[in-house]
């Protein structure tokens, strides 16, 4: 009886070891990718997860609700990758925390407009009427130039472009109000101001009909959306990713004329 009790346990030990061999295997595996509310969540789902998972990788896909967590939960290995922001942002954002993480690779991406539910053309702007503009400082300061270039305010060519406030405003012929907001409450703000300047992702998390923006931002190299991990990544994780972003069937989901990634701009540059 004593004999039996002894296989019986070692049995059992033996059944743990193996499951907790086998839930370690799939620990290892197991990518969780954070992004914000919009495309990306979808892009990453239709276009990138596919090519991991044949490559032997588990997907989670975490949304998150601003622009700040993301970073720091790829930083602090809550998360292992993100793609929500745009390469200038990131620079920014890990400088400014000390972040050992990386850009690896460019996608797709929606840029910012100038959308309104209350007029159709700027000539209908009328004095004072208040325009939403994201709030974090990288952004606020693309919304500035977006405003710029749409030719409803003039900036102080003498401060740097990626450090711009409304304060560096210098000319202002509609005598615009312009309000920083949290940059997830800009197409929600838009039944109470004449116009919103909408990143991209949100504006399609909003539902806002792209083509309907009164402007639309003409998107540089810097500003383009980027896939970010941790530097320690760059040669495993990394590596396996680009090899997805370069494949023939990443391309046809990006180009695939009925999908909503047809709309967005390309990147026409080397991946890192």
């Amino acid at each position: 009886m004593f004999k039996k009790l002894i296989v019986a346990s070692l049995a059992i030990l033996t059944s743990l070891l193996v499951l907790t061999g086998c839930d370690s295997a799939k620990k290892e595996n197991q990518i969780t990718v954070g992004v914000a509310a919009g495309p990306y969540g979808d892009m990453f789902k239709q276009a990138i997860a596919p090519g991991l998972e044949k490559k032997g990788y588990h997907i989670e896909i975490r949304e998150f609700s601003d622009y700040v967590q993301p970073n720091l939960a790829l930083a602090n290995k809550d998360i292992d990758v993100n793609l929500f922001q745009h390469l200038t942002y990131l620079n920014n954002f890990k400088q400014a925390r000390n972040l050992d993480i990386i850009a690896i690779g460019f996608v797709p991406t929606a840029g910012a407009g100038i959308y309104s539910n209350k007029i159709t053309d700027f000539s209908q702007l009328k004095q004072g009427d208040q325009v939403t503009i994201s709030s974090d400082v990288t952004n606020e300061a693309r919304a500035l130039r977006i405003l710029e270039a749409a030719g409803l305010i003039k900036l102080d060519a003498n401060v740097d472009k990626n450090n711009l406030t409304p304060k560096d405003i210098i000319e202002n012929p509609y005598g615009l109000e312009i309000v920083p907001i949290e940059a997830p409450q800009t197409p929600r703000s838009l039944d109470n101001v004449a116009l919103s300047v909408v990143n991209g992702n949100y504006a399609i998390g909003a539902g806002l009909d792209l083509s309907k923006a009164l402007y639309h931002e003409v998107l540089d190299k810097d500003h383009k959306n980027v896939i970010a991990i941790r530097a320690e990544s760059k040669d495993s994780l990394g590596k396996d990713i680009i090899e997805v972003l370069q494949s023939p069937e990443f391309n046809q989901v990006i180009n695939d004329k009925n999908g909503i990634f047809y709309t967005f701009q390309k990147p026409d540059y080397q991946l890192f």
